[in-house]
Parts: structure tokens; C-alpha cells; sequence
């Protein structure tokens, strides 16, 4: 029988692909965590998307994910990283595909726009700031381990994607952006 539980973490480590114990504390933890609970706010971004392309990119997206959490989780300087778990330059040229195709659709820049309007594209938003997250946890790591420049770039990239899947999933619901207003000098 299978259990979910191993009872090897209780003492506050756990194991790393291929087996090497580290604390939970440790910053590839905090990589690949976040990029975990990035995964799980995009399965709930994913409930409010009704377009076809958006969603099928966001499941692309989501499996991509795993790979660079088990690519986070690898530590290379002691084991190679499996086969099939790399992202890709075509990865990246994915993203901003769908980047610019989302961007045909919006209005031009009016300045900064806040978080907010329809519950999909808040929840967008959410996922941007979880993914920024994650992306300074990775160059965090990159400090003291090797991490793929093309995984970085796939984060940064992602971010942007989310950016402007916030706002499509605005217009597409007929709600006009929030723009940040710049208290006057005289309002203090």
C-alpha cells in the first residue's frame, strides 16, 4: 500500500532529486515551492478562463511548471537533470506568441494599471506577483547553483503573459481597467 506520507521531512529536511537531503529552509526549496504554489493559483486562474487558447496555454504552462520545479529541485553539481525536463527557447517563443496575440486585442498603454476587475483577471494578477516571486527565488539560487538561463527567461516571460491575460480577460468581460492616479502634491 501507498502512503503519502514518509515521515522523512518531521526532522525539517527533505530530499532533492536524487536523494541528497537539505533543510526546508534552503533557498532551492523556496525556488521550487513557489513555482508549486504558482502552479496551484494557475489551476485556479484556469476555473474563470472560458477562451480555448488561453486555457490550453495555461495547461501547457502548468506541465511545463512540474518540469522546472523538478529542474529547481535538482541540485546539477550532484546529478544530471532527466531527459525531457528542459524548457526550450520554443517554450519562451510560445509565451510571447501568446503574448502578442493578446496584446492585438488591448487598448493602447494609458498608464499603469491597478490589480483588480473581473474575478479570472484578479486572479491573473495574483499569479503575476506569485510568479515575480518565484523568478528572484531562482536568481536567488543562481547565486550560490547553476540554474538555466532559459528557465529564467521562461519566468520573466511568464509574468508578462499573465500581465496581459489579466487585462484580455478584462476587456473579454467589458470591465475598463483601473489606472493608478498619482496623488497630487497638494492632496498630502
Amino acid at each position: 500500500m501507498y502512503h503519502i506520507y514518509t515521515r522523512t521531512g518531521d526532522t525539517g529536511t527533505t530530499s532533492l532529486v536524487g536523494g541528497q537531503r537539505v533543510p526546508k529552509h534552503h533557498i532551492r526549496l523556496d525556488a521550487y515551492g513557489t513555482i508549486d504554489e504558482l502552479n496551484s493559483h494557475l489551476g485556479l486562474l484556469l476555473t474563470y478562463l472560458t477562451d480555448t487558447t488561453d486555457r490550453h496555454t495555461l495547461l501547457g504552462v502548468q506541465n511545463l511548471l512540474f518540469s522546472i520545479g523538478s529542474m529547481l529541485a535538482t541540485d546539477t553539481s550532484q546529478r544530471d537533470i532527466r531527459p525531457g525536463r528542459y524548457v526550450t527557447d520554443d517554450d519562451i517563443r510560445l509565451l510571447e506568441q501568446a503574448i502578442d496575440d493578446a496584446e492585438k486585442e488591448l487598448p493602447a498603454w494609458r498608464g499603469f494599471i491597478l490589480p483588480g476587475g473581473a474575478r479570472g483577471a484578479a486572479v491573473a494578477h495574483v499569479c503575476r506577483t506569485v510568479c515575480r516571486r518565484a523568478e528572484r527565488a531562482i536568481h536567488a539560487l543562481a547565486v550560490e547553483a547553476e540554474v538555466d538561463a532559459t528557465l529564467m527567461a521562461y519566468i520573466n516571460r511568464l509574468s508578462d503573459y499573465l500581465f496581459v491575460l489579466a487585462q484580455k480577460i478584462n476587456k473579454s468581460e467589458g470591465i475598463e481597467e483601473n489606472i493608478w492616479q498619482k496623488r497630487s502634491t497638494e492632496e498630502k
